[in-house]
């Protein structure tokens, strides 16, 4: 039976799920904001249409957007994708949000026949294009049937989360304050070797060999060694996502005293005009207020 999806939005994350997708053998399409992103990918599969006219086709969407406030758009705004998807099919909901958001999206996707799954993901670009994530899955068995032919074609890891949206969000806020975290105290220990000596890349040589390494760090790094910071993941996606976990956690009476330092950070990055950079630019505010100078991009 053949099988047809969309992915709608294609950054760093949605282009590479498109091209997995693609690379599956499912019938694709990808669409975004931006008209040179959609027309390359386009350009890979043959496959041009407009999201009006396939919506009532797609067995499944992937929402891959940047917040909340996207996805509300993408689904329910102005051109509104849920009221023109056919009974059955499914949203793979994968931006990070608030639990209490999936769940309202989960009953309003209901409310029109179509499935909701709570799907957000973890692993970055380079395993995204080799459809080799992870997905943080909750929603009902039908939401998850309907959605596995897309999942199969994205993951390398599904982990089964509950039978109703909010779990998978919830676990994604976790995974986030650890990520935020790590990225931040991977700035914050490169340049502190840096103050005492420590070239960058001997940091990373040596670090990432030691008990003091992350996959963050490991991820991370090496952009500031290259000095390098074209964004995978913005600068500009923290204040959002630790945000989210600042919210949850005060709503359960919980202190977050180490996520709101990574999260300062962040904002001080932003304040510096480093939001669209890569993630890795908050080394430059720690540098910054010491004097120190990062590696820069050779641009001979």
């Amino acid at each position: 039976m053949s099988y047809s999806c969309a992915v709608i939005g294609l950054g760093s994350m949605g282009f590479g799920m498109a091209q997995s997708l693609h690379r599956a053998g499912l019938e694709t399409y990808g669409f975004d904001r931006d008209a040179e992103r959609e027309s390359r990918f386009q350009s890979e599969t043959g496959r041009a249409a407009s999201l009006a006219c396939v919506a009532s086709t797609i067995d499944a969407a992937a929402i891959v957007v940047v917040n909340a406030a996207q996805t509300e758009a993408v689904l329910f705004g102005d051109d509104a994708l849920v009221p023109r998807m056919k009974q059955g099919s499914v949203i793979v909901a994968c931006a990070t949000v608030a639990p209490d958001f999936a769940r309202e999206m989960e009953r309003r996707c209901s409310d029109h026949s179509v499935q909701y799954l709570d799907a957000p993901i973890s692993g970055g670009a380079v395993r995204a294009a080799k459809g080799d994530l992870s997905v943080m899955a909750s929603g009902s068995q039908a939401a998850k049937d309907a959605a596995k032919p897309l999942l199969d074609g994205v993951a390398s890891t599904v982990f089964d989360l509950g039978e109703s949206a909010g779990a998978g969000s919830a676990m994604k806020a976790v995974n986030q304050l650890l990520a935020g975290v790590h990225i931040a105290t991977m700035a914050e220990a490169l340049t502190f070797g840096l103050a005492q000596g420590v070239a960058p890349e001997t940091f990373l040589d040596v670090i990432s060999q030691c008990a003091g390494t992350s996959w963050m760090l490991e991820n991370r790094a090496p952009h500031i060694v290259d000095g390098d910071y074209t964004p995978h993941s913005a600068v500009t996606i923290w204040p959002k996502d630790l945000g989210i976990v600042t919210e949850i956690a005060n709503e359960k009476g919980l202190q977050t005293p180490i996520t709101q330092a990574a999260l300062a950070q962040f904002n001080a990055a932003v304040a510096m005009g480093l939001g669209a950079e890569d993630d890795a630019a908050v080394a430059k505010v720690y540098a910054k207020a010491a004097n120190l100078t990062l590696p820069s991009k050779d641009t001979e």
